[in-house]
């Protein structure tokens, strides 16, 4: 069964980007995230979610 949420190492390598980058997007909501104790895991769907909405918009302009 793969994996619903990523843990933040996880999410930066899927997406390859920084971690810095990673804690922004999900600062500013563009990616989300759930609190579990004091860790952040990052929805697989939201990953999706995001690469899709930038496609979306990258193709719009």
């Amino acid at each position: 069964m793969a994996k619903l949420l990523l843990t933040v190492p996880e999410a930066v390598e899927a997406l390859s980007i920084s971690r810095a980058k990673l804690y922004q997007l999900m600062d500013s909501g563009a990616v989300p995230y759930l609190h579990i104790d004091r860790s952040r895991r990052i929805p697989l769907v939201g990953l999706e979610t995001y690469i899709a909405d930038q496609l979306a918009k990258e193709n719009a302009a």
